[in-house]
């Protein structure tokens, strides 16, 4: 197989798609990212990348707290929406309708209707380049009772999406399953 060498990008499959949280000025905003990720599990981390000159940002420094909520694909529009509009400008939360509730920070918003809401503290930002990488320690975690099956989360009740960048710029739905994790590769061991 041939490659063909491309100009420097951080080109990663599937992207999220995740509306992060913050009170800006006293007032809950969320904003669209693709730029996330876990970045450990004790304690249990995350961390997203967002342009410095965001409006969310402004409020998740002022709080040096955000939450990360995870939209299922029925709320694919609002998740978009809050990607186009800038939050200075527009009330996100009554134009997309969302029903906001606090945890136990009491200062990161976080949407009822998302199948799946974090709250975190922020530990790190760290500037590297054109955004702040900002990694939060998880404080609380939140699922939708209707997304549990056997008192475990259930993907596909939340039905998440992702985001598929340039030149596709779409939203996908999960797919299918090709195998079962921890397992599969145990076949290259038989194999030698």
């Amino acid at each position: 197989m041939n490659k063909v060498q491309l100009e420097p990008q951080a080109l990663m499959y599937p992207m999220p798609a995740i509306l992060v949280g913050a009170n800006v000025d006293d007032k809950p905003n969320f904003m669209t990212v693709a730029w996330c990720g876990v970045a450990d599990s004790k304690p249990p981390t995350v961390c997203v990348s967002i342009q410095f000159n965001r409006h969310t940002f402004k409020g998740m420094k002022q709080n040096m707290t955000f939450s990360i909520n995870i939209p299922s694909t029925d709320l694919v529009k609002e998740t978009d929406f809050c990607g186009l509009k800038h939050g200075s400008q527009v009330n996100k939360i009554e134009a997309c309708q969302f029903k906001i509730f606090y945890g136990k920070l009491n200062n990161a918003p976080l949407i009822e209707q998302c199948p799946i809401n974090l709250e975190c503290k922020i530990m790190h930002i760290l500037d590297v380049g054109t955004h702040a990488l900002t990694v939060g320690k998880v404080e609380g975690t939140y699922i939708s009772d209707n997304c549990l099956t056997d008192d475990k989360p259930d993907i596909n009740k939340i039905n998440p999406f992702t985001f598929i960048s340039t030149p596709a710029l779409q939203y996908r739905k999960l797919g299918d399953i090709l195998a079962e994790a921890y397992s599969i590769g145990k076949e290259l061991d038989e194999e030698q």
